[in-house]
């Protein structure tokens, strides 16, 4: 009962923020993101009354399964986006922009939070300096996909940003396992080349490939019906039985044998989309399906910000500094390499824009900094205090980029003119 009431409580708090905030015109993620911060442990959560909110982390914690069902779902829809057809035009912009980005976010990180530790060396350390920087890499495929979602955004920029978000958490579980192996190296002072080279290749690789045989198998399985209802159930148990496997985790010898859940679901939809025939119509029909999925998510995801990281001047410091030259990194690292590609200008401009936000990869890597002992303290810290800006304003932002680049289009005055004449016979019928 508690968990139902919680999912109850948590669903409406989020669509009644949607319309507190619509006069402000703020993305729906944002409002999501605020109810849950409101219904979380550090407000309403505090009174300590049953029903009203999450009282503790642990509460909250215990909605985990619907934060990974609706990443698998993500990294589902995200995988349309590597059609073929579409691949063609944008395959090697999208892999050069996707692989720059994430390098140059690191090295602004480094050499910013470098300058840090000169600066302040009892507050920070080398190991951090080094693990921070690959963190930078991760961008949030849940609230971009969200914004563009919401708005209809459509054009060569949006077409190009997908595949990139998806290619970034690629690139970051590679740049995240050299780097914290290399950390963990520097305090242990003891090399270990499998966790720093074979690991993060194998994760990958076994990621891919057990997403490319998911996808397989949907496909088979889908000419077994001839209703599209019994299609979309099918298409809907196996992402969830997807997202299941890729929990998998197990050591063959020394070698650690691990799935990165959003690039297995990520594969399941691309395979999925490139070799059945009926997958676009699937593909729309379970987004629809996703919708108070996803909400839920963002609003457990708000209750989960740790707003008690405020209270360390240090943390708050080097979190500035985190964000600001992240955001650096992402905005050149994109300039630079859609230059390059020989992008438009508009793309070229804006690109950067949309890769601020920041949340559960990210998280997932401060997770696995915390093998770093009392030093991972601090990475996950400023890790938490990053992303509740991220995601708080990231958001917003990736909105007025898509709009500056005329890839969210007003409303139709047709459109508007329609709905206002179903409004005003609705009130007559009254």
């Amino acid at each position: 009962m508690a968990i139902l009431l919680s999912v109850s409580i948590a669903l409406i708090a989020g669509l009644l923020m949607t319309r507190l905030f619509k006069p402000l015109k703020l993305p729906s993620v944002t409002a999501y993101l605020i109810a849950g911060v409101l219904i979380g442990p550090y407000c309403l959560g505090q009174l300590g009354i049953h029903g009203l909110g999450f009282d503790t982390h642990s509460s909250v914690e215990q909605l985990a399964l619907i934060s990974e069902v609706a990443l698998g779902f993500i990294a589902f829809s995200i995988g349309n986006e590597f059609r073929l057809s579409e691949l063609k035009k944008t395959g090697k912009q999208a892999l050069v922009v996707g692989i720059v980005q994430a390098l140059v976010a690191t090295l602004f990180v480094d050499l910013a939070l470098l300058v840090v530790y000169l600066i302040m060396p009892d507050k920070l350390s080398i190991p951090q300096v080094i693990t921070l920087g690959a963190i930078a890499t991760a961008t949030a495929p849940a609230a971009t996909l969200m914004v563009v979602r919401q708005y209809k955004a459509d054009g060569p920029l949006t077409r190009l940003l997908l595949p990139i978000v998806a290619l970034d958490d690629a690139v970051g579980l590679i740049v995240f396992a050299v780097s914290f192996g290399i950390a963990k190296t520097l305090i242990s002072g003891s090399v270990d080349l499998v966790s720093i080279i074979v690991n993060p290749i194998v994760e990958i690789v076994c990621s891919l490939i057990l997403g490319a045989i998911m996808g397989w198998v949907l496909t088979q399985l889908e000419k077994l019906f001839n209703s599209n209802t019994n299609r979309l159930n099918l298409t809907i148990g196996i992402v969830f039985l997807t997202a299941s496997l890729s929990m998998l985790d197990f050591h063959v010898g020394s070698v650690h044998i691990q799935f990165s859940s959003l690039l297995v679901c990520m594969m399941l939809g691309t395979v999925f989309c490139n070799i059945c025939p009926l997958s676009e119509d699937l593909m729309a029909a379970s987004d629809k399906w996703t919708s108070p999925l996803f909400a839920l998510f963002f609003v457990v995801s708000g209750a989960e910000l740790e707003l008690s990281v405020f209270a360390d001047w240090a943390i708050v410091v080097v979190g500035i500094v985190y964000i600001i030259f992240r955001c650096l990194g992402k905005y050149y690292g994109t300039f630079i390499s859609t230059k390059a590609t020989k992008c438009s200008p508009e793309i070229c401009k804006y690109l950067g824009i949309t890769l601020f936000p920041q949340a559960g990869v990210a998280l997932g890597m401060c997770a696995t900094a915390m093998a770093l002992g009392e030093q991972g303290n601090l990475i996950r810290n400023i890790t938490l205090f990053a992303v509740l800006i991220y995601e708080l304003v990231g958001p917003l932002l990736t909105r007025k980029a898509l709009e500056a680049a005329g890839e969210i289009k007003p409303m139709a005055d047709d459109v508007k003119h329609r709905r206002m004449h179903k409004l005003n016979a609705v009130k007559k019928e009254k």
